[in-house]
């Protein structure tokens, strides 16, 4: 069975592709040194370095394995393409919440791609809020179950 495709933003497989190349180029070879300093320490059994060193090294190859998967199944999404009719991958959609009556603006990424950070505005398509709002138009109201309760949520904008 092949993979699904990542939907990736140009940025980020730029940023994919750099985390990639730092991991490779800088972060292995400060913990390989780090493991170094903490093997001339002696005794590995109780060395806390030593296994702190292991530990980070396990953490940043796993990373590195993820990234790679990412990008060996990315497809980049052509922003020049898209319209502003409907809520789609790369729309930057104002939302007002009709239960609070705040209003948010959010842009809709791939959901594998990592670039999913609410704090930034950036929500995934498959997220509670991003899969409601997925292919609704200017004026539409949906409701969306989230962690915290239901939302009524209303589309004010929809944007590039």
């Amino acid at each position: 069975m092949a993979a699904k495709p990542t939907m990736l933003t140009a940025e980020g497989l730029k940023n994919l592709e750099e985390e990639l190349e730092y991991l490779h180029n800088v972060k292995r070879k400060e913990i390989a040194e780090k493991i170094k300093v903490a093997r001339s320490y002696g005794d590995l059994s109780e060395n806390s370095e030593y296994d702190d060193a292991k530990n980070e090294q396990a953490i940043m190859e796993a990373r590195i394995t993820t990234i790679e998967a990412i990008l060996k199944t990315a497809v980049i999404i052509d922003e020049s393409n898209t319209n502003t009719e409907h809520v789609h991958l790369t729309s930057v959609v104002t939302i007002e919440i009709l239960n609070t009556g705040k209003q948010y603006q959010y842009k809709i990424v791939g959901s594998g791609s990592n670039e999913t950070n609410p704090r930034e505005g950036k929500i995934s398509d498959e997220s509670p809020i991003g899969r409601a709002l997925m292919e609704k138009s200017v004026g539409d109201v949906v409701e969306v179950e989230t962690p915290g309760g239901t939302m009524n949520i209303k589309i004010l904008e929809i944007g590039k």
